[in-house]
């Protein structure tokens, strides 16, 4: 939903070069501990793909190396104490690594997200930069960052075989997922579940399905606009990789307005009980296609997502049949 708490990241390019500095320094780190943790999650099913994370952990651990000696170089051993969470553009990430299991599937579309971003950010602070060392060193980094960024395609190509290298996910694919169906199921799911409440309390309280709809339709787009004026000033993309703001937004917006919607059109029909019985039954049908697009393109196991997405959004339902019988 969209927030009015002011924002106390800082701009990308307010940075020193000194921060930028310190800044890949622990954004290496970071991803270097990530791929570490990607090759003890994979070692006993895909030793194959554990080797290769070790070896990526390898090459972010000597691109560490390089930014630390040249800021030492430049400005001693104080390193500043900025991260990614601290600026804006950059987004917190969610940690799959953690998961006690992992699909090749998810960790490829991880890999892909994380080396793009770095990618960017290399050539965002290439550009910003005066100092020539500096800007040389950032130029050679995103070269590297953009060759990791192809090996997502190649993981455990081996174990996948001949009929799997044919179907793997392009680069394309991964940039479909990341602009629009993240924020779209973001919105789909918000707006199915967050609107259930005052829907269902206004049929019930009032009886009457114009009003009802009424209801429907006014938190439906309201918050697909808020959905959407908040995706679209997350980020600009130019750091993260995941596409125009606009086209983020509108995917978040637009789906939903759609998922509010749903619930709220079957209270066009005149009749109280029939039109609750059928936006009942596109309830059950909002949250089961929620849990299919969660687990074809988030990769979380079916039944696990069948079970969140229902349990939340019945407990939003309940609440609001007892608020509106109340």
């Amino acid at each position: 939903m969209l927030s009015f708490l002011p924002d106390s990241r800082r701009a990308f390019s307010s940075l020193s070069e000194r921060e930028i500095l310190s800044l890949a320094i622990a954004a290496e780190e970071e991803d270097g501990r990530i791929y570490s943790a990607f090759a003890t999650a994979l070692a006993e099913t895909y030793p194959g793909s554990a080797a290769l994370f070790e070896g990526m952990a390898a090459e972010e651990d000597e691109h560490r190396r390089r930014l630390l000696d040249l800021y030492v170089a430049r400005f001693g051993t104080r390193l500043v104490p900025i991260r990614r969470e601290h600026v804006k553009g950059f987004l917190t990430r969610k940690p799959v690594w953690l998961l006690k299991t992992l699909s090749l599937e998810t960790v490829r579309q991880q890999v892909w997200e994380m080396e793009e971003g770095a990618y960017r950010f290399y050539m965002e602070a290439a550009k910003q930069v005066t100092d020539a060392p500096i800007r040389k060193l950032l130029g050679d980094l995103a070269a590297q960052e953009r060759k990791h960024a192809d090996a997502a395609d190649g993981i455990d190509a081996l174990q996948l075989g001949a009929e799997g290298r044919d179907t793997e996910k392009a680069a394309s694919h991964r940039q479909f997922v990341l602009t629009y169906v993240q924020p779209g199921l973001a919105g789909l799911m918000d707006g199915s579940v967050s609107t259930l409440a005052p829907v269902f309390a206004a049929a019930f309280a009032t009886g009457d399905t114009h009003q009802t709809f009424l209801v429907g339709l006014a938190a439906a787009i309201g918050a697909g606009i808020s959905m959407g004026f908040t995706e679209a000033a997350s980020d600009d993309g130019k750091l993260t990789g995941r596409g125009s703001p606009l086209k983020r937004g509108l995917a978040a917006g637009i789906m939903t307005a759609l998922g509010g919607l749903g619930h709220a059109l079957p209270y066009l029909i005149a009749d109280f009980t029939l039109a609750t019985t059928v936006a009942v039954v596109v309830v059950l049908l909002e949250l089961w296609a929620i849990a299919f697009i969660q687990n074809r393109y988030m990769q979380t196991p079916f039944w696990r997502a069948v079970l969140q997405v229902v349990l939340g959004g019945s407990l939003v339902f309940a609440a609001g049949i007892l608020i509106g019988s109340a």
